[in-house]
């Protein structure tokens, strides 16, 4: 993968601060790979212990999809320090955050609508967010109560080195998944997905909106691959490869529930996924890759996955 440093910087740095300990309740925050709808959405690999579906709570009361505005949610005051020019991987990941979210930006525009930028917060160890304390085994997640993708920079060596996943594009799908969910609540897809969860309208189950909602995710993670391979040296991320495009896909196969549940407790139970198998997240990667389309991703509509 080619990139080269943004000069515009959507990333709140937050590493060094010191951290502020704890969990939230003491819970295990949901994930990329592990979670459900929790109060972040959609985070990171770590854990499968799932947590109460309280998103409503998020989106509803607290300033969700709907927001229009084109302002640049940042840290507080609004001041985001530019990041040093020698912080690899702050600037690759500040690189792919503004990439991902110049992409959707143009689309919202060519369909007559406004795209709010947001930030992504790179901390270590822990940090508040809206939806409470961020900590290193909550990984990357978003956040709809401030609209915020909240990441630990050590993750990216966890999923490297546990999950099996290495590559910058591998690092580089992680984040448009996030930035996947902040579209999903733009167009109010989180809340229509929470309303349907709250009246007990989940087809699939407990967790079946849950795992459409995270598979789409992962579709508008490849629409936005999609659209470097076709317009390669735009914004920050020049170039995409084949060998790119299979790292991102065997990032999505080592997320799936059935792969960290076979690893965590040598057993897989379907009836407790939230995110969906490592087949069906790396094929809606790859659907979103092949069609290119927003219109391509609808997860909701079919029967099966």
């Amino acid at each position: 993968m080619r990139w080269r440093p943004s000069s515009t910087t959507q990333v709140e740095d937050r590493r060094g601060d010191g951290g502020l300990g704890g969990g939230l309740g003491g819970m295990r925050m949901g994930g990329l790979g592990g979670g459900g709808i929790p109060l972040p959405v959609g985070g990171g690999l770590g854990g499968i212990v799932l947590v109460i579906i309280v998103i409503v709570v998020m989106n509803l009361v607290g300033g969700g999809a709907g927001t229009t505005t084109g302002s640049l949610q940042g840290a507080p005051g609004g001041a985001i320090a530019s990041l040093a020019p020698g912080d690899d991987q702050g600037q690759f990941i500040n690189a792919v955050t503004v990439d991902v979210q110049t992409f959707w930006g143009d689309e919202f525009a060519a369909a007559g609508k406004s795209y709010p930028q947001t930030v992504l917060v790179l901390f270590t160890g822990s940090t508040q967010s809206g939806c409470g304390v961020a900590s290193s085994r909550t990984g990357p997640f978003y956040c709809p109560s401030d609209q915020k993708v909240y990441l630990d920079g050590a993750f990216f060596d966890e999923l490297h080195t546990r999950f099996g996943a290495p590559g910058d594009f591998a690092e580089a799908y992680v984040i448009a998944h996030e930035f996947g969910h902040h579209v999903q609540d733009v167009l109010g897809t989180m809340d229509q997905v929470a309303q349907k969860q709250q009246a007990g309208q989940d087809p699939g189950g407990a967790n079946g909106l849950s795992v459409r909602l995270e598979l789409q995710a992962d579709c508008f993670a490849g629409v936005w691959a999609s659209s470097i391979w076709a317009s390669p040296d735009q914004a920050n991320v020049e170039s995409i490869t084949d060998a790119d495009v299979k790292e991102a896909l065997g990032a999505a196969q080592s997320v799936g529930d059935d792969r960290i549940q076979q690893q965590a407790t040598g057993t897989i139970n379907k009836e407790s996924w939230t995110h969906g198998s490592a087949e069906q997240r790396a094929t809606w990667f790859n659907t979103g890759f092949k069609n290119g389309t927003i219109d391509g991703c609808d997860t909701f509509s079919g029967a099966t996955l």
